[in-house]
């Protein structure tokens, strides 16, 4: 341990010895040696396990607590280059020699400022040493200060200015960019991203509006940018003579499909984005590196540059480009002679809201009598409606605005025939061996008889069958997608919003033109690309949403309203509330009855753990 020899003959009972840099004394000297402990506990160790400091008598290890003053600068000088025993040290600094006294000899020692060596030869530090050691330490001991005080003030809530520097890595932990922060360490507090959540509200660092979570998904923080190249000459079939509906929500910036009707035939249109965003293009590459636009309450950021938009929008130009599908139902709604062709089409753009309320007339009648046709098929073939309720949350010059999204007949009408289409694009790339991106999704489990669920009916009921919906996949390959009760089906209709739709146009347009085709492994390598990002994308979303009702609702500290009551868990209830497309939990009174409507009142808003909650 030390480099030195120490004879059998020179440990005593009642001598200070140094064991695992402790002090302690010997007991009893035998085979092995008997120490005692600062503890109390004693110990048999062997001589190479400990180091003689003073050959006592030491009555007990207490003694060598007291604080002893001496003159350890004046030591220094005095014993310059001199090398010395740990007893002539002692005598110098002490002007004795005694168990304490060596004792506090080796602290001083061990603290490697002024000294340094073994019990048996001990040298000074030079000055420059000694020096560059005491700034460390002043430094050091400055910072430690400093940390205090600011722990201190954050603490009482009384933060200057300059703090808000020191709350980095708090930030960094709330937005999962790293997993410890030293500053909740220090407080106590558990390393969660809400904690650091919390702590970031409660010094004003962030504003209780602040959104964390697109960062926290590692999404991309603006729209997509580039150039666009023109929309290039080609050949096109001129669909103008058609009246094609564009329907979307108020106020829709991207529209990307439209439907016609002639005679018994279906053309569902979509912006022909292929045209201009080719495979592996520098738009290509940026639009998989997001995988689809972020629709946020405080803003769209699309995946495509604006300018994409303004040229292949349906409606925006007086004619727009268009890749359209085209094919017919048959007496049990099959779809059949599919055709797909690019297009020039005049579209017609219009709302959810005005077009429910023209449903029965002779524009829309014949096309909601072809998506109930569909509707009905998919039903028969074990598609499931979940119908509960949606709003939409926007932010406009940070104001919060919830509106219930109304169950609408047009809404079914656009949704079926996008459906249709998905289906057509689908039967057109097998029938043609077309590599192309298959939406999947395996059917829910039996219930705990192992018969296979009903129809759910109540909004209990499509609460519990949403738990019991299996994760949608991306195949190469087609198979069922249970959940839409229908046999194959693919993403088509949203091109300048979903990458994977885009890359199913890229394919269909390369077989329309006869050039080479992606293969298997590449149109892999995109699916994957594309859902390593999407599952952010939708995360982002669905957290902003979330947190925007919490903020909303901070704002409504009295709220009043009413829930629906869908399940029932010992004495807690799980409520939807429509009015604000959230789910809620409160303690139940008594016994109560499902799917009917209690009033609630808003008790309190924990806006990091985007949790409200009520009382009945």
């Amino acid at each position: 341990m030390y480099p030195f020899t120490m004879n059998h003959s020179t440990l005593q009972k009642e001598s200070l010895v140094l064991y695992k840099s402790g002090p302690a004394r010997i007991t009893a000297v035998e085979e092995k040696i008997e120490i005692q402990l600062p503890n109390g506990k004693s110990k048999r160790v062997r001589e190479k396990d400990i180091v003689l400091l003073h050959p006592g008598p030491l009555r007990s290890l207490s003694t060598l607590d007291a604080p002893l003053e001496g003159e350890i600068e004046e030591a220094w000088e005095l014993l310059g280059d001199e090398t010395l025993a740990l007893e002539e040290l002692s005598e110098l600094i002490f002007g004795e020699s005694t168990p304490h006294t060596h004792w506090c000899s080796w602290k001083i020692i061990r603290e490697a400022l002024y000294f340094h060596g073994t019990p048996d030869a001990i040298q000074g530090h030079p000055r420059a040493h000694i020096e560059e050691v005491q700034q460390a330490r002043n430094a050091k001991l400055e910072a430690q200060q400093k940390k205090e005080a600011f722990l201190e003030r954050l603490r009482s809530g009384a933060l200057l200015p300059e703090d808000h520097t020191e709350l980095s890595d708090v930030e960094m932990l709330a937005l999962k960019r790293s997993e410890v922060s030293r500053i909740l360490r220090d407080l106590g507090r558990d390393q969660r991203p809400e904690n650091a959540h919390h702590l970031l509200l409660d010094t004003a660092y962030w504003e209780p509006n602040y959104n964390p979570y697109p960062a926290r998904m590692e999404v991309e923080s603006e729209a997509a940018c580039g150039e666009v190249p023109d929309l290039p000459q080609q050949e096109r079939v001129d669909l103008t003579h058609l009246t094609a509906w564009a329907i979307d929500d108020e106020g829709n910036q991207d529209p990307d499909d439209a439907i016609s009707l002639q005679g018994e035939r279906i053309w569902v249109h979509v912006a022909d984005v292929a045209a201009l965003i080719t495979p592996d293009s520098e738009l290509d590459l940026q639009a998989r590196a997001r995988g689809a636009n972020l629709y946020l309450p405080e803003g769209t950021l699309t995946m495509l540059p604006p300018k994409a938009t303004e040229l292949l929008g349906l409606g925006l130009q007086q004619r727009s480009p268009a890749l359209s599908f085209s094919f017919t139902l048959s007496e049990e709604a099959e779809i059949e002679q599919i055709e797909v062709v690019t297009s020039w089409i005049k579209v017609n753009r219009t709302t959810y809201a005005s077009v429910d309320q023209e449903i029965n007339n002779s524009d829309f009648a014949p096309l909601y009598e072809k998506a109930l046709q569909y509707q009905e098929k998919r039903l028969q073939q074990g598609a499931i409606r979940l119908e509960l309720p949606e709003v939409k949350i926007r932010v406009v010059e940070d104001e919060v605005k919830i509106t219930p999204l109304p169950k609408l007949r047009s809404r079914d009408l656009v949704t079926e025939f996008m459906l249709m289409a998905g289906e057509a694009a689908a039967r057109f790339a097998q029938q043609h061996e077309i590599p192309f991106p298959y939406s999947t999704q395996p059917p829910p489990g039996p219930d705990e008889q192992g018969n296979p669920y009903p129809q759910p009916e109540t909004l209990a009921e499509m609460y519990a069958f949403r738990r019991r919906f299996r994760r949608s996949q991306l195949k190469s390959q087609p198979a069922p997608h249970a959940g839409l009760g229908m046999s194959q089906y693919s993403q088509v209709t949203s091109p300048l919003r979903r990458y994977l739709d885009l890359v199913a146009h890229q394919q269909l347009r390369a077989w329309i033109e006869q050039r080479p085709l992606l293969d298997s492994e590449a149109l892999t390598e995109r699916v994957g690309a594309a859902e390593a990002v999407i599952g952010n994308v939708r995360r982002a979303e669905r957290f902003s949403n979330r947190h925007w009702s919490m903020v909303w609702l901070r704002q409504q500290q009295s709220w009043q309203g009413e829930g629906i009551l869908v399940d029932i868990m010992k004495q807690r209830g799980t409520f939807l509330i429509p009015q604000l497309g959230l789910e809620c939990k409160a303690r139940l009174k008594e016994k109560e009855a499902l799917n009917h409507p209690y009033p609630l009142t808003l008790s309190e808003v924990d806006l990091p753990e985007l949790t409200a909650y009520f009382r009945t």
